[in-house]
């Protein structure tokens, strides 16, 4: 029938060119309220996020934009040209948030392509891709490579795209803001949490308190107000077909957010920046209805100048068991699934390696 079209995005294995770049399509400004929404649900206690009184102490001229806003809006952009095909999100490699970002900045982003190698059957394949987000200025907020999993072939129905394409902007370097770079100014904040640099060791594993139960509404809204749009987290029809849990999936990228904001009152109430995160995977999915724990092991310590250090720390979140029931389990909690040869664990979601830029104890 003329005029009638179903049209597909994302792309297959056959798609993805190495050194192509995508520019995404979605350019979303961000505002105080999609800031306000994500801080309600993350309850992150970094203070820097949450009180402009404390950031104007640290040379801010406001309270930046939470990282885990910018990585769940950089990874959703992407969903359209990357992944909205995919069978999994593989991998997190590299993430870092080398300037502020403020409520009222617009963002976009754009995606290259580092990678696409076939499986050994041929039916699918592992695509890499290295991601900006970038503020109305070109400035980078927000950095990551990623891996997905894709199936051969190629998607039929993608509308070409209607712009001519664009070199990818220049991949920084650095990973702190101008204001953190010489170290940490003496401040007059007297409230807060406790865990400043010295009060880590290497080796101390936490076993936090609390669980979050994901909310079938919760985690549909936020994956949308990303503008994540692959239908395994939102469609329930697709899903029953589909969807290897033959239900919705919850988004990984809320997954990771609301497991490190719970470890946040015993590991970040003193940091004053996300470092970087590293080394991250999402062994088994989380649907609405699971109730979500973290564990976390400190791994290295290291001075950073005046008044922080860098307390480097793999995170682990478990869904339905808290982490201490697995911690003696063959193979290890804080061992990487995929490393495992035995004793892998079908109740762990998420595991990264995090590293925060941490206050000294006021003196």
């Amino acid at each position: 029938m003329s005029g009638v079209r179903t049209n597909a995005y994302g792309r297959m294995l056959g798609d993805f060119k190495v050194g192509d770049v995508y520019q995404h399509p979605w350019e979303v400004t961000v505002d105080d309220g999609m800031t306000a929404l994500f801080a309600a649900s993350f309850q992150d206690a970094m203070p820097i996020f949450a009180s402009r009184e404390y950031a104007k102490q640290l040379g801010f001229r406001d309270r930046p934009v939470h990282p885990f806003v910018l990585l769940n809006l950089g990874l959703s952009f992407s969903v359209h040209d990357v992944s909205e095909q995919a069978i999994a999100h593989l991998a997190y490699i590299d993430v870092r948030f080398p300037e502020a970002c403020y409520a009222g900045d617009t963002l976009h982003a754009s995606s290259s392509v580092l990678s696409a190698k076939p499986s050994s059957k041929g039916d699918r394949g592992v695509v890499e891709v290295r991601t900006l987000l970038e503020n109305q200025n070109g400035t980078v907020v927000c950095r990551f490579d990623r891996k997905a999993l894709v199936r051969a072939g190629n998607v039929s129905g993608r509308p070409t795209d209607g712009h001519p394409a664009l070199p990818q902007s220049a991949d920084p370097a650095g990973a702190l803001p101008p204001p953190l770079r010489e170290g940490v100014r003496p401040l007059a904040h007297r409230r807060g949490f406790g865990g400043f640099y010295e009060d880590f060791d290497v080796g101390d594993v936490f076993f936090h308190g609390l669980g979050k139960t994901v909310g079938a509404s919760e985690h549909m809204q936020l994956t949308q107000l990303c503008r994540n749009s692959h239908p395994i987290h939102f469609d329930e029809v697709y899903c029953k077909e589909k969807s290897f849990a033959k239900t919705r999936v919850v988004y990984g990228g809320l997954v990771l957010s609301w497991v490190l904001g719970l470890t946040s009152r015993d590991l970040a109430g003193n940091a004053v920046w996300d470092v970087g995160l590293d080394n991250g995977a999402h062994p088994n999915g989380v649907v609405a209805g699971d109730t979500l724990y973290a564990s976390s092991q400190v791994l290295e310590k290291e001075d950073a100048g005046p008044g922080v250090g860098l307390v480097t720390v793999r995170v682990v979140g478990t869904k339905n068991t808290t982490g201490q029931s697995a911690f003696v389990a063959p193979g290890g909690l804080f061992t990487p699934e995929l490393s495992k040869t035995e004793g892998r664990i079908p109740e762990k979601v998420v595991e990264i390696t995090r590293r925060l830029l941490v206050r000294k104890r006021p003196t």
